[in-house]
């Protein structure tokens, strides 16, 4: 137990590490063995850490034994763990989805697929900024070998565009640390908040700086109204069980902005106190607005899909610039609930890409959808879903949102939220009705494409994660107000890490 908090890092590491020498000697067959074993592993250390969590509130482990200003410190609190398990339950599927034959086609597949996972659990539990840089590399340059590997044409153009646009972001990011690491002289977060709290007012200017350029980065990976560009074509042209991974990647930027601006630019930072969330909660429903039009507009599902994803960032943007702990809570709720919908429908577009034929899943032809009752079914539970209707889970994100909408702020952010919904299902029943409804006789001579059952399974599986929030909407949603208020209670989370793992301590005697 003492040894948890690092084991969600660990495993797919080591998982990886296998996997990559075995490629070279062993079939598939041997490779996907491996890769379930580690994927089963890292669940039950998931679930493991979570249960420990429950009980002691906070774990805190220094790599090494190293003290905090010298080692990696990871720090596994409610918040953290929520976002290593959403990550493990959809990372399940979507190697299921894979399993059913994409993975033969992909070049070291299987070893990626685990790095960019460590890198992923290494980003949510990290308490050290250079260390989260080091985490999001790890993550992103495992991404670049998913999404690259095997390209040709409009994959290629939009893979090199997310690659470039990353590594800017990365430089940036460097900028930004080598700022405030001069101006704090050091770079752990929990140490970080308690020097800007004190820090001289000569000094305010260029720390403001160095935040600037953290937000920069953050809203980037997030994909922010403009910094979203990179998003909906790479999303788009991606192979299906990786862009279903990658629903989570842009949840990464917005957790980083959460636990950072509210640790280290809180309200205990004096002059610097709370300088994002102002301008971040317009910026938010911009984005939400754009999303909700591109969700419209989509001439291709798997286009409007990504839009779909660009829109659940800014309606997290907007429920955690509110600041107050029922919104946080509901932006929690609604992260876990949107990053399994939206993977879900990655895998559908797919599969009803290939029943199309050259058609693929345009919109505008109106062509032959075989064996279409099933994947209709299953769009029709999605979109309900995703759009925020009633009974299922979106709907409840979404009403917990909108009642922890402050009364001064309720007029347009509710017309905002409630506004994207209409369109986002004006934009579904667009796409439902030219794919499933409007569509022509299949010819007789031709045999239907049969529907895999290992595809069918995976995004039955992410729907199934839904349905079963909805059904336990109690519970998780006390997690998640647990989770908020833990986030907000700064003093106290200063005190267990400084007390926990000290700057410096007594030589062993």
């Amino acid at each position: 137990m003492n040894h948890l908090p690092v084991l969600p890092v660990l495993v797919p590491i080591v998982t990886g590490a296998l996997l990559l020498l075995l490629e070279r000697r062993h079939r598939t067959s041997i490779l996907r063995t491996w890769a379930w074993i580690g994927m089963l592993a890292l669940l039950a250390v998931n679930i493991t850490l979570l249960v420990q969590v429950h009980r002691e509130d906070m774990l805190v482990y220094l790599l090494g034994d190293w003290p905090a200003r010298l080692g990696i410190t990871l720090v596994a609190d409610r918040l953290s763990v929520l976002m290593v398990l959403t990550t493990t339950l959809l990372a399940i599927p979507c190697l299921l989805y894979a399993c059913a034959g994409w993975d033969k086609r992909a070049l070291h597949f299987h070893a990626l697929f685990q790095m960019q996972l460590a890198g992923l659990n290494g980003a949510f539990l990290t308490g050290d900024l250079f260390n989260l840089f080091v985490f999001f590399e790890v993550m992103l340059i495992a991404s670049y070998g998913l999404l690259l590997s095997g390209a040709r044409g409009a994959r290629i153009k939009a893979g090199m565009h997310y690659v470039v646009f990353n590594i800017a972001a990365s430089v940036v990011f460097l900028l930004a640390l080598g700022l405030l690491y001069g101006m704090l002289g050091t770079l752990n977060m929990t140490e970080m908040a308690a020097r800007i709290a004190i820090a001289p007012p000569e000094r305010t200017m260029l720390i403001h700086a160095g935040a600037g350029l953290l937000l920069l980065v953050f809203c980037a990976k997030a994909a922010l109204l403009p910094l979203y560009l990179w998003l909906p074509e790479a999303y788009a042209r991606a192979p299906a069980a990786v862009a279903a991974l990658f629903t989570v990647m842009t949840k990464v930027g917005l957790y980083a902005i959460l636990r950072v601006f509210t640790l280290m630019f809180g309200e205990q930072a004096g002059p610097l106190a709370n300088i994002a969330w102002d301008w971040l909660l317009p910026a938010g429903a911009a984005t939400i607005v754009l999303a909700a039009l591109g969700v419209i507009g989509a001439p291709r599902l798997r286009i409007g899909v990504a839009y779909l994803v660009l829109l659940s960032a800014g309606t997290l943007f907007v429920a955690f610039s509110l600041g107050n702990a029922g919104a946080i809570s509901a932006g929690l709720y609604y992260l876990a609930h949107s990053v399994f919908v939206s993977a879900a429908l990655f895998l559908l577009a797919d599969i009803i890409q290939r029943h199309r034929g050259s058609n693929g899943d345009y919109l505008m032809p109106i062509a032959t959808m075989p064996n279409k009752t099933l994947p209709a079914a299953l769009f029709l539970v999605a979109a309900v879903s995703i759009a925020g209707l009633p009974p299922l889970s979106g709907f409840i994100g979404k009403l917990q949102l909108l009642n922890a909408v402050p009364e001064a702020q309720m007029g347009w952010i509710w017309t905002v939220i409630l506004g994207s919904s209409l369109m986002t299902i004006i934009g579904l029943s667009r796409s439902g009705t030219r794919l499933f409804w409007r569509v022509e006789p299949a010819p007789e001579t031709t045999p239907p494409p049969p529907l895999r059952r290992g595809e069918i399974v995976a995004t039955v599986v992410l729907l199934g994660y839904g349905i079963a929030m909805t059904l336990f909407a109690g519970p998780v949603l006390r997690y998640t107000n647990a989770a908020a208020e833990q986030v907000l209670d700064v003093d106290t989370y200063i005190q267990v890490l400084r007390e926990t793992a000290p700057l410096i301590r007594e030589p062993a005697r």
